[in-house]
């Protein structure tokens, strides 16, 4: 999708990282009467989506994709109530995230789901070293989309199989909820054999999963 020239001093300030100058652009479009809604949808996730895509070439580094995060978590922050009353940028989803039991990493897994919500996903964090029920408790209380989990420690993968399996035993959650599983250990061999529906091998990878799997629900 090719971006309009009146987005690009934005778009350039979104890849430059450069949260003051991306927030202040934001804030003058929307002023010279540019909706927000437009900006996202004509502007904020294409950018997006074209960085997520070059950091899967290698193209990009982490840092420069976090940056590009952070610009526009601000952006929503600073100019999200201007939504109301033109119309909310469509909820892609809501998902439950965390780190396994028996693993405290969380690098991982807070990039995955920074770069989730910045793509419209309705975030819900259980941090690290979580128990397997909390992920199903907290999926049921929330009325989650996808379960996604993260394992930075082979010895914590018994626990990955652990939650999947007691989501896939009742039918009614099977149904409901779809699993995304990623990190260090994790190969897309794995998640077959453990019956997740989704493996995402990077960032930008978990973020196309889980597009993916909201079109099969």
């Amino acid at each position: 999708m090719e971006i309009h020239p009146k987005y690009l001093a934005l778009t350039d300030a979104i890849e430059a990282g450069d949260v003051d100058a991306g927030v202040a652009e934001a804030q003058r479009l929307v002023q010279d009467g540019v909706s927000l809604r437009d900006i996202y949808l004509e502007a904020i996730t294409p950018h997006l989506r074209d960085i997520g895509e070059r950091f899967s070439r290698l193209e990009l580094y982490l840092p420069d994709m976090m940056r590009a995060a952070d610009v526009v978590k601000a952006i929503h922050t600073t100019l999200g109530g201007h939504l109301s009353g033109e119309g909310a940028v469509e909820n892609a989803g809501t998902i439950v995230i965390g780190t396994i039991y028996g693993d405290i990493h969380d690098l991982g897994k807070n990039i995955v789901a920074s770069m989730l919500e910045v793509n419209g996903f309705q975030m819900h964090d259980l941090g690290i070293n979580v128990d397997t029920f909390d992920f199903l408790k907290k999926a049921r209380e929330v009325n989650a989309d996808i379960i996604a989990i993260s394992s930075l420690l082979s010895t914590s993968l018994p626990y990955v199989s652990d939650v999947i399996q007691m989501i896939k035993a009742n039918p009614a959650d099977a149904q409901k909820f779809k699993i995304l599983i990623g990190g260090g250990p994790v190969t897309a061999e794995y998640a077959a054999q453990v019956g997740a529906d989704g493996f995402g091998r990077d960032a930008a990878d978990a973020v196309r999963q889980a597009q993916a799997l909201m079109q099969k629900n």
